[in-house]
C-alpha cells in the first residue's frame, strides 16, 4: 500500500503516483513553487487518484483560483470510491473551505486530527495567518492555535515541516522566545521553507530584531522564485522592517518592485492588503502614496463585504480614494451580515470602518473615540499581529493629531509591555 511522507496510507496503486504526491504536499507545506505541477504529474500517473485531486484543488484555492479549484474538488470527490475514511473526510473537509462554511471546516478539521494527528495537510488549513482559526471570528484564536500544535506535537518528533507552525504560533501568541527557537529549527531541517522564513520574519520583528530580521529576509529572498506563494508577502515584511530603520526609500522601492499590483505575483488578498497596509503606513509618517492603482485592483476582487481582513484594508482604500459611496455601502453590508449572524468577527468590522473613514477625513477625536475601545479585539479580524499593529499605529496618530496624548502615548506602552 502507498503511504504519505507521514505514513498514512494512499489510495492509488501507482507508486509513481505517490512520489509525486508526496513531493507536491511538501511543496504546498513548504509555499515552494512546484505543488500544482506535482499534483498534476500524480494525477497523469493515476487518474483516479482522489487526493492529487484534491491537493490540487488546495493549491487553486490558496491561489484564488476557485473555479478551477471547485473542478478539482469535483473530481475529487468522484473518485473517492475505494478510499478509506480518512481521505473522504480530507475531501470533506475542503469542500467546507470552498463553500464559505469556516466554521464547520474548522469543528471537522479538530474532530479529523484528534482521530489522525499525522494529517498533516489538514493540520495546515488550521493554522496561518489566513488559516481557520484566524479568521474564525474568536479572540483567542491564537491561543488555540498552539493548543492544537501542542495537542499533536508528539506525533511530529523529528519533522521539519512542524516546528515552523508550532513556531510561528507561539509567536503570535506572545511566547516569542520559544517560537524563534523552534522556527530556526524549522529553516535548520529544511532551509528552502517559505512558511519558516514568513515565521522567522514575525519572531524577528515582534522581538524587535530589526536589522537581523531585514538581513535574514534579504538573504532568502534572492533564492525565492518570485512566482512563490510568499514571496510578495516576505516583500512587504522586508518593507517593515526598512521603515523600522526609518529607511523611506527602501520602503518605497519594495513596493515598486514587488507589492503594486501591476507586478505582484502573490494571490489577490495578500496583493490588496500588503500593499494597501504599506501604502497606509507611509502616510502615517508624512509621505504622499497614490492609491489609485490599487483601488483600481481590489474594486473588482473585492467589492463584496464579508472577509473581514479584507474589509478593512478596502475600507482604508475607499477613504483615500474618496469613494464615500462604496465605503458607506460596505459598512452597510457588514451591518447587516452582523444582524443575521454571519460575521463572525462581531461588531468591530464595520465600527473598525467608520473609525477608518473618520481617520482619512482628518475628524480625528473622532476616530479616536471609535478605535480606541476596539484596539483590545482586534484579533477577531484574523491575520498577524504584525498586520492588526497598522490599526493601533492609526490610533495613536489620531490621538496625537486630536489633542489626547496620554491616551496614545498608553496605547504604546501597552504595546512595548506585550
Amino acid at each position: 500500500m502507498q503511504q504519505d511522507r507521514y505514513g498514512l496510507s494512499l489510495s492509488t496503486g501507482s507508486e509513481a503516483a505517490a512520489l509525486a504526491y508526496r513531493e507536491a504536499v511538501d511543496l504546498l507545506l513548504s509555499a515552494w513553487p512546484g505543488a500544482l505541477a506535482g499534483f498534476d504529474a500524480a494525477i497523469a500517473a493515476d487518474p483516479g487518484f482522489a487526493l492529487a485531486h484534491l491537493g490540487r484543488a488546495r493549491v487553486l484555492q490558496m491561489n484564488a483560483r476557485v473555479a478551477e479549484a471547485r473542478q478539482s474538488l469535483a473530481l475529487a470527490q468522484g473518485a473517492l470510491a475505494g478510499c478509506d475514511a480518512r481521505e473522504c473526510q480530507q475531501v470533506a473537509i475542503l469542500a467546507f473551505m470552498l463553500e464559505g462554511h469556516g466554521a464547520n471546516a474548522l469543528t471537522a478539521a479538530e474532530a479529523h486530527l484528534r482521530e489522525y494527528p499525522r494529517d498533516a495537510l489538514i493540520l495546515s488549513l488550521a493554522l496561518g495567518a489566513f488559516g481557520l482559526y484566524a479568521f474564525s471570528g474568536r479572540a483567542d484564536h491564537d491561543q488555540a492555535r498552539v493548543a492544537l500544535c501542542e495537542s499533536v506535537a508528539a506525533h511530529y518528533e523529528g519533522d521539519w515541516w512542524f516546528p515552523g507552525y508550532l513556531g510561528w504560533s507561539l509567536t503570535e501568541a506572545g511566547q516569542r522566545e520559544a517560537g524563534l527557537r523552534l522556527t530556526e529549527l524549522a529553516l535548520e531541517r529544511r532551509p528552502r521553507n517559505a512558511n519558516a522564513a514568513h515565521a522567522l520574519a514575525h519572531a524577528r520583528f515582534d522581538r524587535g530584531e530589526i536589522a537581523e530580521g531585514r538581513r535574514f529576509i534579504e538573504g532568502f529572498l534572492p533564492g525565492y522564485d518570485p512566482a512563490g506563494l510568499l514571496h510578495g508577502h516576505l516583500g512587504w515584511h522586508l518593507a517593515l522592517f526598512a521603515l523600522e530603520q526609518d529607511d523611506v526609500a527602501a520602503a518605497l522601492h519594495i513596493y515598486e518592485t514587488r507589492l503594486r499590483p501591476e507586478v505582484s505575483m502573490a494571490p489577490p488578498l495578500n496583493t490588496m492588503t500588503d500593499a494597501a497596509s504599506l501604502l497606509w503606513r507611509l502616510e502615517l509618517r508624512g509621505e504622499v502614496a497614490d492609491w489609485q492603482g490599487v483601488a483600481e485592483y481590489a474594486t473588482t476582487r473585492f467589492g463584496q463585504a464579508g472577509v473581514p481582513f479584507a474589509d478593512l484594508h478596502m475600507a482604508m482604500l475607499e477613504a483615500r480614494t474618496g469613494q464615500r459611496d462604496a465605503l458607506a455601502q460596505r459598512i452597510s453590508s457588514l451591518e447587516a451580515l452582523l444582524a443575521a449572524g454571519r460575521l463572525p468577527a462581531g461588531p468591530i468590522v464595520p465600527a473598525l470602518c467608520r473609525g477608518i473613514a473618520a481617520f482619512a477625513a482628518g475628524r480625528d477625536d473622532e476616530a479616536a473615540t471609535i478605535l480606541l475601545p476596539l484596539l483590545p479585539e482586534l484579533v477577531r479580524l484574523g491575520g498577524s499581529g504584525a498586520q492588526r499593529d497598522m490599526v493601533s499605529d492609526t490610533a495613536v496618530l489620531a490621538c496625537l493629531r486630536a489633542g489626547r496624548a496620554p491616551e496614545g502615548r498608553a496605547i504604546l506602552r501597552r504595546r512595548m509591555a506585550a
